[in-house]
């Protein structure tokens, strides 16, 4: 779907359920722009899909109101990043924002890296940054790292789908692009090359391209967001709640039983299974439950019931 269809899918009756993608800019916080977003479109309830680190520029998905309530349930494992690695010096942070830990002479060449990126691409396992979001024992790994307190972090499983050199720019730094899936962390990835290729390195620059249904070219600035309020009804400017949820099978409704749900009934699945024409579901199986092309719930099917889980009220 082109950006130009996407905004003709706008529902006006949606006001300020829906999402803005922000094009961050570096430095600021994932949170900095959800303080800012809250400002400029005089909405409370606002939070982001992703978090982006302060040194990252790109994609930053914010959901408005009632869109918050389907965060967890985006298909984000597809992500597409591109990044320049500085060869040559260990930082605490693993990124430019950190200090220098050590430091050696030694350089990949080109023939080295690209021998080297398909031991990445697949499903790895990856430990998380010192300085992350990760929690150990209920604090976050980036507190525990800046009190200098001792802790581990185990390694996760995570998923490559592409690692590619896009060129060498000088003896000390390279450009990449990665297409990994949720939970990988790019920070780790550098590292971890850069030892494989016996030397050290970090991230330099850093932009999401790609956010499961969302891209770059869909992202807007904050100083563009702040004009175009001025002249622009905020509703015109976001996507429908229903937009990046468009993997998740849906289901349609009769008013009636738009209504029960709603009220947070249990459904009679039986009659709604079959008149969707879906086959076999597997037990728990999340599903959008639409009625009159709006969506009213996330539901699960339980045996011959649908139970909603997350009601929307827009």
């Amino acid at each position: 779907m082109t950006s130009s269809s996407k905004l003709k899918a706008l529902n006006p009756s949606t006001l300020l359920n829906g999402w803005i993608v922000v094009d961050k800019s570096k430095g600021v916080s994932s949170a900095g722009v959800v303080n800012q977003v809250k400002k400029i479109v005089k909405v409370k309830k606002v939070g982001h899909a992703g978090t982006l680190d302060p040194l990252a520029t790109g994609v930053l998905p914010l959901a408005l109101g009632e869109a918050t309530k389907t965060i967890n349930f985006l298909f984000l494992n597809r992500k597409v990043y591109t990044f320049v690695v500085r060869w040559g010096e260990k930082r605490d942070t693993d990124d430019a924002m950190g200090k220098i830990e050590r430091v050696t002479q030694t350089r990949p060449t080109k023939k080295q890296i690209v021998a080297e990126l398909p031991h990445f691409i697949g499903k790895i396992s990856q430990i998380p940054p010192d300085f992350s979001a990760i929690k150990v024992s209920g604090t976050r790994a980036y507190k525990l790292a800046r009190e200098k307190k001792d802790y581990t972090l185990k390694a996760r499983p995570v998923e490559v789908h592409d690692f590619q050199l896009l060129k060498i720019i000088n003896e000390n730094k390279a450009e990449f692009q990665v297409v990994c899936g949720k939970g990988t962390y790019i920070r780790s990835l550098v590292r971890d090359l850069a030892e494989q290729l016996n030397t050290m390195g970090h991230v330099v620059e850093l932009r999401r391209n790609t956010l499961g249904f969302f891209d770059e070219k869909d992202a807007i600035s904050l100083d563009k967001l702040k004009d175009l309020v001025q002249t622009t009804p905020v509703k015109e400017l976001i996507w429908p709640v229903h937009a990046p949820l468009d993997d998740i099978p849906a289901i349609a409704l009769t008013i009636e039983e738009r209504n029960r749900l709603k009220n947070g009934q249990v459904l009679d699945g039986s009659s709604i299974h079959q008149r969707s024409g879906f086959g076999s579901l597997e037990p728990g199986r999340v599903m959008l439950a639409t009625c009159q092309d709006h969506l009213v719930a996330l539901v699960r099917f339980e045996g011959e019931s649908i139970r909603p889980f997350r009601v929307l009220n827009i």
